[in-house]
């Protein structure tokens, strides 16, 4: 069998000894991740058929809309990993707090939490624009056995054990990482299948696209204003070109594949950025590690800050490495 042809179960399998735990619980997990995915996936693909488009009605933690597939994301892949009986406790960017999973039970011996974002940029379903699921594990820090707490989700992205997200485009992929490079896996709708469609996925060290929302050019910070007039001016292999989706995932993934630089930055309106650390940029941070990129917040490593609170922001600039730290000097220079 063709490395291209391998299902995700029979990757995980083969490659479960090259996780330094190698209980099968892991493997377990991101199983019920796939479940759950090939569940969400059935729905987005019939959004425009059913009444799950536009908003639920109710706002999130963060004071955000939510859409009825934010809503119905999360239901599912909470529902996928609680009846699973996986994980000893779950973190939603959906969810005012987290969930602790089987805390009265005394035999529960999970090891795992799942920090997740269910439907990132729900808000571009209704326009039929790719969106995505991203996911984070860490493996708990309190006495296995126990109620997890608050520590057990404020670990720095640093101590992730996995990391990853699904993509619900053209075709529906998933892509992740156990700190052993970065492989993705499409999904064969006719079957149900994921098959490794892009092993060992890597940023090219440069890249000419840049993904920045350049209507906010008057608030950002002078550093990110500086480096997008680099980008715009024509020099060498410049200018760069302008893509940016609005859906991480979406803009990610791209970048990733071509080669460029994705910039959600601090700024007037978001004085501490807007994306959430633990949801979305220490896991994407991860994925770009490991697969040869850099994960900033223009100035600190993304997976060595110190969380402080669930739904905390961050300022994220995410990519190819020497766009990266190209971003950084110019943010450096300003300050």
């Amino acid at each position: 069998m063709s490395q291209k042809n391998k299902t995700l179960g029979e990757f995980i399998i083969e490659n479960q000894t090259s996780f330094k735990y190698t209980s099968g619980e892991l493997s377990r997990l991101i199983n019920s991740i796939r479940l759950a995915a090939k569940v969400v996936n059935y729905e987005v693909n019939k959004a425009g058929l059913v009444d799950i488009l536009g908003a639920a009605g109710d706002q999130n933690i963060q004071g955000e809309n939510q859409q009825k597939l934010d809503v119905y994301a999360n239901e599912k892949f909470i529902q996928t990993l609680t009846n699973r009986n996986i994980v000893c406790g779950i973190a939603s960017e959906e969810e005012d707090d987290y969930i602790s999973i089987n805390s009265q039970d005394e035999n529960n011996q999970n090891k795992y939490v799942v920090l997740m974002d269910p439907l990132d940029g729900s808000s571009n379903i209704d326009v039929n624009v790719s969106v995505g699921t991203i996911f984070s594990i860490y493996r708990r820090v309190t006495p296995v056995g126990t109620p997890v707490t608050i520590d057990d989700f404020l670990q720095k992205g640093n101590q992730q054990v996995a990391a990853g997200y699904v993509i619900y485009g053209t075709s529906t992929m998933l892509v992740y990482t156990t700190g052993d490079g970065v492989n993705g896996f499409t999904l064969n709708p006719a079957i149900g299948t994921f098959y490794l469609s892009h092993p060992d996925m890597q940023f090219p060290v440069d890249g000419q696209i840049y993904s920045v929302n350049e209507g906010n050019y008057i608030r950002f910070p002078q550093g990110i204003k500086d480096y997008i007039k680099y980008c715009q001016l024509e020099e060498g292999d410049r200018p760069y070109t302008s893509r940016y989706i609005g859906s991480l995932v979406s803009d990610f993934h791209r970048n990733m594949i071509k080669g460029g630089i994705y910039m959600y930055p601090e700024s007037s309106k978001y004085p501490n950025g807007k994306l959430r650390l633990l949801y979305e940029a220490n896991p994407m941070a991860y994925i770009a590690e490991q697969a040869n990129g850099k994960a900033s917040d223009g100035f600190n490593r993304i997976m060595d800050i110190q969380p402080t609170e669930l739904h905390q922001r961050v300022p994220f600039i995410c990519g190819s490495i020497n766009m990266v730290e190209k971003a950084e000097e110019f943010m450096k220079n300003a300050k």
